[in-house]
């Protein structure tokens, strides 16, 4: 899969959801949410915590299919290393067309702590990711903040011990984000290999993570945009880059393929929130993206007149505050007959006319792919690899 940068550079919500930060908190709404599961848009109601499942096809139990570096993301997402990608299993969207069927339908998936799941973000970074990229995190989001909560903390006493060599050596300050201006590697002699700190303030004003915290590996949010804002406010402060799909605005097209005709409008309240919480862009010196939001629309076989309105959508209300990847991988999978129209790819006429209406309506921040993306080799084996 190829990306090309376009740029050089809800009515049921769950009101008692707040920004919650400290761990007996998300512990005691983790047992409240998963008792009485209204998460998702779906509001299954199901005793996750009894061992019921719900519309996601999950209990309250973590489970993965896979954690590994993944190559397939946007370039400044995946760069050159890859993102530390984390592939749990159960979906509360359930696409017709979905090319990660054995994971989103649970067939396969492994059972796993909250401390472990710690321990795949800490064993992703040691294999050199650039970040950490929680794929279909929602139906577990309480479970998945309290280990975010866990590997902050793990950063701070980090922190501190970075500080103390500091404070042993007479130096004071220093800098090797590449984002504040005030690099100085002797300063940062004492701080350990590839850990990214600053504590100089400066980073802060760009809009990075400073002396407050370790900007150590970026945290991604990737998502099918179907989640509710109350949710999505019990990870602000834990999430650092949101990768949101936008799929259909066409109500029928969102209940025919994805059984849930309040997409759009729950997906547009999603995004508002997400934006709110991390903000405009923000690259390092490298491309790769730190702070932000990548919106991706997944081009369908016949249905260029809805990926149109998407991205005028998009455009019209966010512009350059968001980057817009258009992607053109949409994959036939076995099991389509039902579904006659979504039995082929899509061409390149029809994905060269979405591209060519972006451009003409003024989108500069965007991605958008070239070649043979529309391939099975392009799924990675879920075989609980890293799990």
């Amino acid at each position: 899969m190829k990306y090309i940068m376009v740029n050089a550079m809800g009515q049921h919500e769950i009101n008692y959801f707040k920004v919650m930060k400290k761990e007996s908190e998300i512990i005691i709404k983790c047992k409240d949410v998963m008792s009485d599961c209204v998460l998702c848009p779906r509001n299954c109601h199901a005793n996750r915590m009894a061992g019921e499942r719900g519309y996601c096809g999950e209990t309250d139990e973590i489970r993965a299919a896979r954690a590994a570096l993944h190559m397939w993301e946007e370039p400044c997402i995946s760069g050159k290393n890859g993102s530390g990608t984390i592939f749990f299993t159960g979906c509360a969207l359930g696409c017709v067309y979905c090319q990660n069927k054995t994971i989103s339908g649970g067939t396969v998936g492994k059972d796993i702590t909250v401390d472990r799941l710690v321990e795949i973000f800490f064993e992703l970074k040691e294999q050199g990711a650039h970040n950490i990229n929680l794929v279909t995190a929602g139906h577990f989001l309480p479970q998945v903040c309290l280990a975010l909560e866990r590997l902050r903390g793990q950063f701070d006493s980090l922190k501190s011990s970075i500080y103390g060599r500091l404070e042993s050596s007479s130096i004071s300050t220093g800098c090797n984000t590449g984002v504040c201006g005030n690099d100085d590697t002797y300063k940062m002699k004492q701080i350990p290999d590839k850990t990214i700190f600053c504590n100089t303030g400066n980073c802060e004003d760009k809009g990075m993570p400073g002396k407050e915290g370790i900007p150590d590996i970026p945290i991604v949010y990737n998502t099918s945009c179907y989640e509710k804002p109350g949710s999505l406010r019990m990870a602000e402060g834990l999430i650092d880059i949101y990768l949101p799909d936008f799929k259909y605005l066409d109500p029928a097209l969102a209940a025919k393929y994805s059984h849930a005709p309040d997409y759009p409008e729950v997906a547009k309240a999603a995004l508002a929130e997400m934006l709110r919480q991390v903000g405009e862009p923000v690259f390092d010196d490298e491309g790769m993206m730190r702070r932000g939001v990548i919106v991706r629309h997944l081009v369908l076989p016949g249905q260029t007149d809805d990926s149109k309105a998407v991205i005028r959508y998009l455009h019209e209300t966010y512009g350059d505050s968001i980057y817009i990847s258009i992607m053109n991988q949409y994959t036939p999978m076995p099991g389509m007959e039902p579904y006659p129209e979504l039995t082929r790819r899509v061409t390149a006429e029809e994905y060269d006319s979405v591209v060519d209406y972006a451009i003409s309506i003024g989108v500069e921040n965007g991605f958008i792919q070239e070649g043979g993306t529309a391939e099975e080799s392009f799924i990675p084996p879920f075989d609980i690899t890293g799990i």
